[in-house]
């Protein structure tokens, strides 16, 4: 590296640790109170002309946001694994590298959906509700009933790092664990999870579905009005992956109609504003797409985002490159 410190921007303030080691090893500006929009980012970037940006979704680059990034950028250091908010090829065509963290939020991702399949079985939004009024009364026997998780059998759509960490907890709970994947895991990987190549095959034999893979780019949800008409009546579903991935008005008909017991869900598809229909239903538990909200996370991806950035000022290989 240079004797000069590198001169770098975020969008966000970062954890206190990213923050510390800002102060010593880069030169930017002072971390932002509110995140910058990307039209704030963008402006502080004429103005301070860095070799790299840490970004997240609340500045996001596309088409001519691309085009208006100043000369000296020369990475884009996303402090998440997703990358919807960046058009990476656009980015790569002008030759500025780009960056994401996988792997460090993988197992709280996946903590965050073993919870949400738990307490979407359980009830424990109703649970919840009912203790915060007062409780008042009595359960009979037969009332406020949830579904035991144990040994239920549980669908997994999407078996990269997070869907495979969520199968392996889900064994701890004696859960038949199924999957669908554009292709096959190495038999070594799957520790006895069962593969289908047709998801309409699956479907049917699902207590829980789980979703665990990116939103197409071009295509529509996954789980639409016929696909969940497959499931079994009484199932779960869970989604701490994309909003896109579902169609909401059918999900929202599905649970009024008692076809779908209930349903865990950390994403939408308007964020941070909800169909205020979800969120009346009573049988929906939910997280504000919270899954890498922890501190050991969110300090290890800023950590791996400024890590990019000093590798690319000492001209070794990024440690976790976007190429596509």
């Amino acid at each position: 590296m240079s004797d000069t410190k590198p001169r770098i921007l975020r969008s966000v303030r970062l954890l206190n640790a990213a923050e510390k080691r800002i102060e010593t090893d880069f030169i930017a500006p002072p971390p932002p109170t509110t995140p910058l929009d990307t039209a704030a980012i963008l402006k502080l970037a004429h103005e301070f002309q860095p070799v790299a940006i840490l970004v997240t979704h609340h500045s996001p680059l596309k088409g001519a946001d691309v085009a208006a990034l100043p000369e000296s950028v020369k990475l884009i250091a996303t402090v998440s694994v997703g990358l919807d908010h960046l058009d990476v090829p656009a980015l790569l065509a002008r030759g500025i590298a780009v960056s994401n963290t996988p792997d460090v939020l993988t197992d709280c991702n996946a903590d965050l959906a073993m919870m949400l399949i738990i307490a979407a079985c359980r009830r424990a939004a109703e649970y919840y509700t009912l203790m915060k009024k007062g409780w008042g009364h009595t359960l009979g026997m037969d009332e406020m009933l949830g579904h035991r998780v144990t040994g239920k059998t549980l669908g997994i759509i999407g078996v990269g790092r997070i869907g495979q960490a969520v199968a392996r907890r889900a064994r701890g709970f004696e859960m038949n664990v199924l999957y669908h994947n554009r292709r096959r895991l190495d038999p070594t990987h799957e520790q006895g999870a069962t593969y289908y190549e047709s998801l309409e095959d699956m479907l049917p034999k699902c207590n829980i579905l789980s979703l665990h893979l990116p939103a197409a780019p071009s295509g529509g949800p996954i789980i639409t009005a016929r696909t969940l008409a497959l499931l079994p009546r009484g199932s779960v579903l869970v989604n701490a992956a994309r909003g896109a991935l579902v169609d909401e008005t059918a999900l929202i008909d599905a649970l009024r109609s008692g076809h779908l017991f209930s349903a865990g869900l950390d994403v939408y598809q308007n964020e941070p504003n909800p169909d205020p229909r979800i969120l009346a239903l009573p049988n929906v538990f939910m997280t504000p797409h919270a899954g890498s909200a922890t501190v050991e996370t969110r300090t290890a991806m800023c950590m791996l985002a400024l890590d990019n950035v000093t590798a690319l000022v000492a001209g070794k290989p990024l440690p976790t490159p976007v190429t596509a």
